[in-house]
């Protein structure tokens, strides 16, 4: 009976924890975006600028760990489509000030707007989750080991 009891609990609290994980999951955006399709080895900072700006998902490896590090992104209420961790992806973007919308899900969905100015200056963008909200930061700087970064495919609209 105690035998039985054990397996009841350890496959009750065993659902509730891929439940939970699951839940976690933000279901992929369809891209509005034309997205450039620029391979890693052929990125560096002289190929972006002047309106072509990389976009990448800075997610720390706490939001790894339990799959709410993906991120969905919108410009001026355009899709751009789902950045995952370790992914970037090229975008042409205007000159001007423009609005970015993140959305990433930690047991709540955690939605923020972000205004960013974009010049001829403007080269790279890192955007992560947070805790209690996502954040922006124009970087101008690849990555530290931007060589496993992938290109984020399922933002373009093939």
């Amino acid at each position: 009976m105690n035998r039985r009891f054990t397996e009841i609990t350890r496959l009750i609290l065993t659902s509730f924890f891929l439940l939970f994980i699951v839940s976690c999951a933000l279901r992929s955006i369809t891209a509005e975006y034309n997205v450039t399709k620029l391979e890693k080895d052929n990125i560096g900072l002289q190929e972006l600028g002047n309106g072509k700006v990389l976009i990448y998902n800075g997610a720390d490896i706490l939001h790894k760990l339990d799959n709410t590090a993906r991120l969905n992104i919108w410009i001026d209420n355009k899709a751009l489509g789902q950045i995952r961790p370790k992914e970037y992806v090229v975008v042409d973007i205007s000159n001007g000030n423009h609005e970015f919308k993140l959305l990433h899900i930690d047991i709540f969905k955690m939605r923020s707007k972000h205004n960013a100015k974009i010049d001829e200056r403007t080269k790279i963008i890192r955007v992560e989750p947070t805790l209690t909200s996502n954040k922006l930061t124009i970087t101008n700087v690849l990555p530290r080991n931007f060589e496993k970064f992938k290109y984020a495919k399922h933002t373009s609209k093939e």
